[in-house]
């Protein structure tokens, strides 16, 4: 059975129907939302830091880090969208595009979803125990978000803003990673980063918009309303405003150029947002994760 808004050619849909609900449960055939969760880190890793831990270019590559970042991603994402299905399985029921999901569907019951759950949290839990100590202490601060994220489109019109402040959460890590510790120039990056995320998930609910409605979830896609295309706007805006400015604080100023492609991307987004055409909003969410790698071409560039 294939999940709506997956890939239809994607490897998941020729696996074994024993299998295939637990890979759909994680959204392994909709690696969208890995790579969103894995290209900060990707970033942090390349943001330029006045200090820098003297040993972590010596001991380990830092493509073994972006390696390390891209599997923790893939298995904390599963793991997050396991957990939120077992949370939201009666809502999901009720939304059509959801509907079809392992668990409202019947094909995996929820026992099996909790220990699913339990496998992938042990894989993150290995990748978490290869991090140096200022790292670990960043990467345990964000379990309180994971946790409390499922509920948000339950009591606050904002959802999106806390699934911003959980999804860049890898930038801080991978920043760790090399430096030790935070500063301001990541705090901004992650802050524009989150209202990012704010901008492409709006888009994104604009799928469910009627449904979530009826069932009374709510979302910024909602709140904006008529509206949405300069909401979208605005928090992509602010996205860029922040990054840029964080960036011209690091050890490299000039690295603040690296934002152009990356708003140009976003700006083109705004421009050919329709809120009544749900395919072009979903076409539009998938392409943040080339937003992603412009910003890192960007970075790289800027830095050659």
């Amino acid at each position: 059975m294939k999940v709506a808004d997956a890939a239809r050619s994607h490897w998941v849909n020729r696996t074994p129907e024993t299998i295939r609900p637990y890979l759909q449960l994680s959204r392994l055939d909709r690696p969208v939302g890995y790579w969103l969760l894995a290209l900060p880190g990707w970033i942090g890793l390349l943001v330029p830091a006045w200090l820098c831990r003297p040993d972590w270019q010596l001991i380990v590559s830092p493509l073994y880090w972006a390696g390390l970042i891209l599997v923790g991603a893939i298995a904390m994402r599963g793991a997050g969208c396991s957990y939120n299905d077992i949370v939201d399985r009666d809502l999901d029921a009720q939304v059509e595009r959801t509907q079809s999901r392992p668990l409202p569907s019947g094909r995996i019951s929820v026992k099996q979803a909790w220990i699913w759950l339990a496998l992938q949290l042990a894989i993150g839990f290995a990748v978490w125990l290869a991090l140096p100590l200022g790292a670990k202490i960043v990467a345990l601060a964000a379990l309180p978000l994971v946790a409390a994220y499922p509920f948000m489109k339950r009591i606050t019109w904002w959802p999106q803003v806390w699934l911003g402040l959980t999804f860049n959460w890898a930038v801080l890590v991978a920043y760790a990673i090399k430096t030790g510790g935070l500063d301001l120039t990541i705090g901004l990056i992650y802050l524009g980063l989150a209202c990012w995320t704010v901008g492409y998930d709006t888009i994104y609910a604009l799928q469910d918009i009627e449904d979530d409605a009826m069932i009374g979830v709510r979302s910024t896609a909602r709140r904006f309303g008529v509206q949405v295309k300069r909401g979208v706007a605005v928090t992509y805006g602010l996205s860029v405003t922040l990054i840029a400015v964080g960036l011209s604080l690091s050890q490299n100023g000039f690295t603040a150029l690296a934002i152009i492609p990356f708003a140009a991307h976003l700006a083109r987004q705004v421009v050919k947002l329709d809120k009544d055409d749900y395919a072009n909003a979903l076409s539009l969410f998938q392409s943040n994760v080339w937003a992603a790698f412009w910003l890192i071409t960007g970075l790289v560039l800027t830095q050659l």
